[in-house]
């Protein structure tokens, strides 16, 4: 199992994080996954500034393309493109930073 730690800033930080939030953005992931991601369990825990995201993936083998990252990216960029509870309160995620796999 490959474990994704992810965040959405809010559009509006410091803002009260509303009742079920946490629970509407993980349907949102879930109703927006498809069976290629693997995606097997999403939880969200919002915060003043932010909501975090713990994504967990079947793991395949480590040479696949998209990694991991790749796949939680792309749900949650598709998530936010076509969810209008995403869309509003959170910004665009950013696109993952590069690592180079000589510093492992």
């Amino acid at each position: 199992m490959d474990v994704v730690y992810a965040s959405l800033k809010r559009r509006h930080p410091g803002s009260q994080a509303q009742d079920g939030e946490a629970a509407e953005a993980v349907d949102a992931l879930w109703a927006h996954a498809q069976p290629a991601d693997g995606l097997q369990h999403a939880t969200a825990r919002p915060l003043h500034d932010r909501i975090d995201l713990l994504l967990y993936f079947l793991s395949r083998d480590p040479s696949a393309k998209p990694d991991a990252v790749g796949r939680a990216h792309s749900l949650i960029s598709r998530s936010h493109r076509t969810s209008s509870v995403l869309h509003q309160r959170y910004q665009a995620p950013e696109p993952p930073e590069a690592t180079d796999p000589t510093d492992r």
